[in-house]
C-alpha cells in the first residue's frame, strides 16, 4: 500500500512541476461566418430537339458587388446545309443535294480532288469544270483551289488586247461616215 501511495504522490508531483513550468500562450482570432462566396450561373439553354441546328453558348462573371450572366443560340450552318441536303437526296434531287454541300469550301475542295466539279446552275461534268474556270470568284471563300483558279484567270487575259479601243475607232469611224 505504501507503494501504492508512493507512486501517486510522484505522479502528483511531476504534474504539478509540469503545470508550473508551462509556457501559456494564448491566441485570438474571429471567423465570419455570414458572408457567403460570390457567385453568378450562366443560364442554362436547353436545346433538347436534336432536330434543331443551333448551338447554345453561355458565360457569366461575377466580382464581390455585382455577376452578369448571359446566354445565346448560334446558328449551326453545316448542320443546316447536311440537314436540306438529306431531305433533296430523300426526294430523289441527288444533284441538288451535292450542290448544296459544295456551298461548303472543304466539299467542294474534295469533289475537286475526285475529279468531280461540283454542279453548278444546272451544269454538271465538263460544263460545270469550265464553268469554275470561267467564274473563279463563285468558288467558296477558303478553297485551297481558289487561289490556283484566280490566278489562272488573270494569266488567261493578255495585257496587249486592244479590242476595247478598236471597237471605238470603229464606232467613231462610222459616224464620221453619217455626218
Amino acid at each position: 500500500m505504501k507503494l501504492l501511495i508512493t507512486i501517486l504522490f510522484f505522479f502528483t508531483l511531476v504534474a504539478t512541476v509540469t503545470d508550473i513550468k508551462a509556457e501559456t500562450n494564448t491566441v485570438s482570432s474571429t471567423v465570419v461566418t455570414n458572408s457567403t462566396p460570390p457567385t453568378s450561373n450562366a443560364p442554362v439553354i436547353a436545346n433538347s430537339n436534336s432536330d434543331i441546328c443551333k448551338v447554345g453558348v453561355g458565360g457569366s462573371v461575377q466580382n464581390n458587388v455585382l455577376g452578369v450572366a448571359s446566354g445565346i443560340l448560334v446558328d449551326d450552318e453545316l448542320c443546316q446545309l447536311l440537314k436540306l441536303s438529306r431531305s433533296q437526296y430523300s426526294y430523289g434531287m441527288k444533284v441538288s443535294a451535292v450542290a448544296l454541300l459544295c456551298q461548303d469550301s472543304r466539299v467542294w475542295d474534295s469533289m475537286t480532288d475526285a475529279g468531280t466539279p461540283c454542279p453548278v446552275k444546272g451544269l454538271i461534268g465538263a460544263e460545270a469544270a469550265a464553268y469554275w474556270e470561267e467564274n473563279p470568284n463563285q468558288i467558296p471563300d477558303g478553297s485551297r483551289y481558289k487561289p490556283e483558279y484566280l490566278q489562272a484567270s488573270v494569266e488567261e487575259k493578255p495585257e496587249g488586247d486592244f479590242n476595247d479601243i478598236k471597237n471605238f475607232g470603229l464606232m467613231a469611224l462610222s459616224l464620221l461616215l453619217l455626218l
